[in-house]
């Protein structure tokens, strides 16, 4: 085995052991390369995605596979045990260390499936990247926790249901994996199929720093500014502008949902609601009793509508995964509730 230690200033980062002593000695990291991934967030030992369990026995297994390279790859098998489940004890400090993805076990896992149920057979290179990057509930778990109740009806046994962090891969395969919230009779986006030439994640990210590698754009679309893109002609969000990126258009219909459950709430579940970015997400707002607290004046309605604008911003990077997936769970949403709350819409085309 062959590992890789390296000294910034009063931290030591361990990148990982090789599987493949020989394979390591051949191919040892540039100190260039070990600095791009000390950049990037898979290396980042003070955040909380590593320091959540500090001071804790383990990590807990449902948690251990993406927060930590050694849980990766028990759960995967890498280290011999059975593949889809942890066995070990997973101790707090690890992060997405080299061996994670530079495995020989990487490229042999074959299906990687998704909250909902459903699967993605060979994945080829990007198997890691889904792994994790899937968030840890699906738009079927909604609708079984609000199923057999009156849409309406403010039900204390409901509860928010958090799609978890960056969703891409939930959001890339869309219908595929149903990671969003869907609407009986509507039909939805399965994966966004960009050139052949760009169909990994590695393809737009650098696999070390994770950044977008934002001058291959520039070579069709004329700009390095992926949020510039825009190959779709329909007004979505309604607001007459046809020239800006399809980025404004569901940052656009991303408000129009807010204020939509905001006013919902008022008017139906009784209670004001407010968004807020860190757990809970969505709390009882300023003016209510008890306000700060977490809401729970849910309804079926209210809730699923909030599920798709949480797992919509749970991917900051949407409109280039799978734009028009995000925009048709933001568009439905707000077309169910503000018909169910009376509010009137303006509102574009709903896409197709």
């Amino acid at each position: 085995m062959f590992a890789l230690i390296l000294r910034t200033g009063t931290v030591l980062a361990i990148l990982g052991a090789f599987p493949n002593a020989a394979w390591a000695q051949q191919s040892e990291p540039t100190v260039s390369i070990v600095q791009q991934w000390l950049s990037s967030g898979h290396a980042d030992a003070q955040s909380p995605s590593f320091r959540h369990w500090e001071g804790e026995q383990a990590i807990p297994g449902t948690c251990a596979m993406c927060h930590s390279g050694e849980g990766f790859r028990d759960y995967h098998g890498f280290d011999g045990s059975v593949a889809g489940s942890i066995e070990g004890l997973i101790a707090p400090g690890g992060v997405v260390d080299c061996a994670t993805c530079h495995n020989d076990g990487a490229a042999a896992i074959e299906r990687v499936e998704f909250p909902s149920g459903m699967n993605i057979d060979h994945p080829g290179s990007s198997a890691t990247c889904l792994s994790c990057h899937q968030g840890r509930q699906s738009g079927g778990a909604v609708a079984a926790a609000t199923g057999g109740i009156e849409d309406d009806t403010v039900d204390p046994g409901l509860g928010f249901i958090n799609p978890h962090y960056a969703v891409a891969a939930a959001t890339l395969f869309g219908s595929q994996v149903g990671g969003g919230y869907q609407y009986p009779g509507k039909s939805y986006m399965t994966r966004f199929q960009h050139v052949a030439r760009f169909s990994t994640c590695t393809d737009c990210h650098d696999p070390h720093t994770l950044e977008v590698q934002t001058e291959t754009c520039a070579r069709c679309h004329g700009t390095e500014s992926p949020r510039a893109i825009r190959t779709s002609e329909p007004d979505f969000d309604g607001d007459g502008d046809t020239a800006t990126g399809i980025h404004t258009e569901i940052d656009g219909l991303k408000t129009m949902l807010l204020d939509a459950i905001e006013h919902y709430s008022i008017e139906v579940s009784g209670e004001q609601i407010a968004y807020v970015e860190r757990y809970p997400y969505f709390m009882l707002a300023e003016g209510e009793e008890g306000a700060g607290s977490p809401y729970t004046a849910w309804t079926p309605r209210l809730l699923r509508a909030s599920y798709n604008f949480a797992f919509v911003t749970g991917d900051p990077g949407a409109y280039a995964h799978n734009p028009h997936y995000a925009l048709q769970l933001l568009y439905d949403s707000i077309v169910d509730l503000s018909a169910a709350s009376g509010k009137q819409v303006e509102i574009g085309e709903r896409p197709r």
